[in-house]
């Protein structure tokens, strides 16, 4: 498995998220989003993406946006806890577009 095959992931895990993947939910995999998505970027230009250009939308997602993990002491997370017998951590990923 190479670059493209983690690359891939990470485009269609940032779609899911940007089109209704959220953690309060179990995820079914449909899209709230129908038809097309709109951005509007900082400048006020607005790009339209259809849902025929799902591979263009995944690029500008891909690249327009990082990974960031916040203050762990802040948000309470990444702290090993027990419940009912099993080991579980907490773990939190923020999703910002690049500035």
């Amino acid at each position: 498995m190479g670059q493209d095959f983690y690359g891939q992931k990470l485009k269609r895990f940032l779609t899911d998220v940007a089109l209704g993947f959220t953690p309060g939910k179990v995820w079914d995999g449909k899209y709230e989003a129908t038809g097309g998505y709109l951005i509007v970027k900082k400048d006020g230009d607005i790009i339209c993406y259809h849902i025929y250009d799902n591979s263009q939308f995944e690029d500008y997602i891909f690249y327009n946006t990082r990974l960031e993990t916040p203050s762990s002491t802040r948000h309470k997370f990444g702290n090993i806890y027990e419940e009912i017998g099993q080991f579980h951590i907490d773990l939190n990923l923020q999703i910002r577009f690049n500035k």
